[in-house]
């Protein structure tokens, strides 16, 4: 699925997140919070206040947990359930896909879980001002400047909302570090995908939980770069979604947090040298074949929306199609998502090892359509599954 398939892609602030109140549409992180659901441990903020910074809002501070907390993409939802919030989140880019996507990896958390079913679509008609009246949020874990390029938006009303409801913690384009819009330029910074976790930790006061992750993550991503073969002895690869007739193309190296998945694993990209105006390109079977990947990385296939056996399927009857390596040697694969947040980039940067690199890091065993992240052998994955639940659920 492409981006447009589901949407056109300070210093005073209130910095108040209101305590008490019913919560609408919450999700659920089984285990995690108690008052909240699952067990009686407690999210280490405690009542105290907490602040962070990050580019383009600045300063942002809060007094208390946050009992609503407003997302848009779900690299951010995937944060609150990484520190012990995933209850309070009360909007996610299409739930039903987004939902499904994420448990597919907690399946093998255990007593990690995301529902879903009841929360908003926050881009279902367009970002609407009207929606985050009803939510009534205590943060809105989105971009303030990305807000404001949306339809029906000015600066002035990301004002209002920060002002009447409450404030805006998010950075858009460190996803594939595109420039901001005018107005922002001069005030905005890059950050990592981790690093921008790390910022939401903080203003939550969940750094203990953060680090631990960090920890492991820091460990993923070593293990990956002592075990990659040199340079020359990688395959080329691309990272695509099969529409009607096309391929959505993406790029697997350049800077941005919607590439912390592939940019580590340093395959060739086969369309390195492509340039698209918009987040992603557009190429026919008569481009893909003249790139010929060894490998065919299907974006989105992991989600309900792409079944990859399918789409594998269609790819292998086209009469170019068929023709291609990756198809001849049965190496076209489904991924996830790019909105990752850090549990899905764990998740992610051991699937694309294993796609890229079955030598080195164990044969990936592929991915039945609608079922959880596949069984990995113990001794073949890449970070210990119980040793982050602990961190999750709180049961160090």
């Amino acid at each position: 699925m492409s981006e447009n398939d589901r949407s056109v892609m300070s210093p005073t602030r209130r910095g108040v997140l209101k305590a008490g109140g019913s919560v609408l549409g919450s999700g659920v992180l089984s285990g995690c919070i108690g008052g909240r659901s699952g067990t009686e441990s407690t999210p280490s903020s405690g009542e105290s206040g907490h602040s962070a910074s990050l580019a383009p809002v600045g300063d942002v501070s809060v007094d208390s947990p946050p009992e609503r907390i407003f997302s848009i993409y779900p690299q951010y939802a995937d944060m609150a359930v990484a520190l012990g919030y995933g209850d309070a989140v009360n909007a996610v880019y299409v739930p039903e896909m987004s939902g499904p996507t994420m448990n597919h990896y907690y399946d093998r958390l255990d007593g990690v879980s995301f529902a879903w079913e009841e929360l908003a679509d926050p881009l279902s008609d367009g970002l609407a001002k009207e929606l985050l009246y009803e939510l009534d949020s205590d943060i809105h874990f989105a971009d303030p400047a990305w807000v404001s390029t949306q339809k029906g938006w000015t600066k002035a009303d990301v004002q209002e909302i920060r002002g009447s409801l409450a404030p805006w913690i998010g950075n858009f384009y460190s996803g594939t570090h595109a420039d901001p819009p005018e107005g922002y330029a001069d005030q905005y910074e890059y950050y990592t995908l981790w690093e921008l976790f790390g910022v939401i930790a903080e203003l939550l006061g969940e750094q203990e939980r953060y680090h631990s992750l960090e920890a492991i993550h820091a460990d993923v991503r070593s293990t990956i770069e002592s075990k990659l073969p040199p340079e020359s002895e990688r395959p080329t690869a691309v990272r695509v979604t099969l529409g009607d007739g096309v391929f959505w193309t993406y790029h697997l190296n350049r800077p941005g947090y919607w590439l912390a998945d592939t940019r580590p694993l340093g395959a060739t990209d086969a369309f390195a040298d492509q340039e698209w105006d918009r987040l992603w390109g557009e190429v026919g079977y008569e481009a893909m074949a003249e790139a010929d990947p060894d490998v065919i990385l299907h974006l989105w296939g992991m989600t309900p929306d792409y079944d990859t056996a399918e789409a594998r399927a269609t790819v292998a009857n086209h009469p170019v199609g068929t023709q291609l390596t990756a198809v001849e040697n049965d190496r076209m694969y489904a991924q996830g998502m790019r909105y990752q947040g850090p549990l899905m980039n764990l998740f992610q940067l051991e699937m694309t090892a294993k796609q890229l690199y079955p030598d080195r890091f164990g044969a990936w065993p592929g991915y039945a359509d609608g079922e959880p992240y596949p069984e990995i052998p113990e001794n073949e994955r890449l970070f210990d599954r119980d040793r982050v639940a602990e961190i999750i659920t709180g049961d160090e």
